[in-house]
């Protein structure tokens, strides 16, 4: 038999991801038996409350380029190379560059609003908008 090697591995990944499922599973109820604790001490504070209009969280960075928190130090990386202020645009396009990704439009659409997003959420303390108009250039904060 000249496939017994490739055999017991396959073997042993479908018993992994056999143990891997039951384990998501049994972690699957704990989850539902805590979120319904959850909802009884909300019916506790507020009998009236409606726990279905609570929608779900979901995290997924699908930024493939920067990990969490990671963006906005690039961003003022750029700005601080730059010789003037800066659309959100420009920077977005500045940043994949760093990263050697060639800015096309999907690209600039996936990491434009978190851009746009953290300049907005440090208007004043980093960074400062330019002038009036849109759209907003940007610049660091002395």
């Amino acid at each position: 038999m000249k496939h017994k090697p490739a055999m017991y591995a396959l073997l042993r990944l479908h018993a992994e991801l056999g143990g891997k499922i039951k384990a998501n599973r049994t972690e699957a109820k704990k989850l539902a038996i805590d979120m319904m604790h959850v909802e009884a001490v909300l019916k506790l504070l507020d009998p009236s409350f409606n726990v279905r209009v609570i929608a779900p969280r979901r995290r997924n960075n699908k930024n493939p380029w920067f990990k969490k928190g990671e963006m906005f130090r690039h961003a003022i990386d750029v700005l601080r190379r730059a010789s003037g202020p800066m659309t959100a645009r420009e920077i977005t396009e500045a940043l994949l560059r760093s990263c050697g990704v060639e800015p096309d439009t999907k690209s600039v659409r996936s990491l434009f609003g978190g851009v746009q997003g953290s300049l907005r959420n440090h208007d004043g303390v980093t960074v400062k908008r330019s002038g009036e108009g849109m759209p907003a250039r940007w610049r660091l904060a002395n």
